[in-house]
């Protein structure tokens, strides 16, 4: 696997962050418009979810930022846990934003049980749905093939919230036009639809938290990862006996420490060689940031 110069990473990070903001800042103000013109609760609420999406790419920009600042004295592993610390802020906005809707489209349901008649909206916030689940999808398609691109788990989650605020355009779009064309008795789908769209929100917000929670837990790399690295270890003539194998994330970067057995006869100089050969094959395969911790013990 390739890995790109952290600068030129950061870069392309900002580059699809920026974009993304534009486009969000965009959609919220449609959507308070159209919201506000449209007399649409669902649309209103869009909004709010398009709102909370630009408020996640503001804290990409700030987050990926100080990952991106080197080793100091107070960060000896460096910052990357900051861009972990991001995806799981954006995973929290998704869960907090995912209820809120749940909550006022279970309210207006049961408002309606009791008899209460709501509002039916107008076709501008019809549109605006349309209009906005055609940009968001667009939106997360480029994002995500960046995401993958810069290898950024931070961007990836960012491209979720993205296609997220599409699914809940997609429930505005068929509640509004359920109410809009059916007429007044049906403007119960609106809630309805807010309701199962809330679930789609939430199930991509537990997606995206868990990983990000994994990683400051903690948690060691996939099973298939670490049984690459003993491969690499053992592939060196005279390296044997790999164990106490630990492994974890730091934001973009890996960190790996193991102890090996080397022939304790040979010269300090010759088995420091080669403990340096191997941190470089690993740091080849996983990253030049990859934090390598080798102890060497005679056999």
């Amino acid at each position: 696997m390739g890995y790109l110069p952290e600068k030129k990473r950061e870069k392309g990070i900002y580059r699809v962050t920026i974009i993304g903001s534009i486009v969000n800042l965009l959609l919220v103000i449609a959507k308070f418009i159209a919201g506000i013109l449209g007399r649409s609760a669902a649309m209103t609420a869009d909004a709010v979810h398009s709102l909370s999406d630009f408020i996640s790419d503001i804290i990409v920009i700030v987050f990926v930022k100080i990952s991106g600042k080197p080793k100091d004295e107070d960060h000896k592993y460096g910052h990357g846990k900051y861009e972990t610390l991001a995806t799981l802020m954006i995973g929290l906005i998704l869960l907090v934003v995912g209820v809120m809707i749940a909550y006022n489209g279970i309210y207006d349901i049961i408002a309606v049980i009791k008899g209460a008649v709501l509002e039916s909206p107008g076709m501008i916030a019809f549109w605006a749905a349309l209009i906005s689940i055609a940009f968001k999808e667009v939106l997360y398609r480029y994002t995500v093939i960046q995401g993958k691109k810069l290898k950024s788990d931070v961007v990836i989650a960012n491209a979720w919230h993205h296609r997220s605020d599409a699914f809940s355009s997609i429930g505005t779009a068929l509640g509004i036009g359920g109410a809009v064309f059916f007429g007044q008795q049906w403007t119960v789908l609106d809630p309805i639809a807010a309701v199962i769209v809330s679930v789609f929100i939430i199930k991509t917000a537990m997606r995206l938290m868990k990983p990000a929670v994994d990683e400051l837990m903690e948690r060691s790399l996939p099973e298939e990862t670490e049984n690459e690295i003993k491969d690499i270890a053992n592939s060196f003539e005279g390296v044997s006996g790999l164990h106490n194998l630990c492994t974890r994330k730091i934001g973009n970067c890996c960190a790996i420490e193991f102890h090996i057995r080397m022939d304790g006869g040979i010269a300090l100089e010759n088995a420091h060689q080669k403990i340096t050969k191997i941190e470089k094959a690993l740091r080849e395969k996983y990253g030049s940031n990859t934090h390598v911790m080798i102890h060497m013990e005679p056999i």
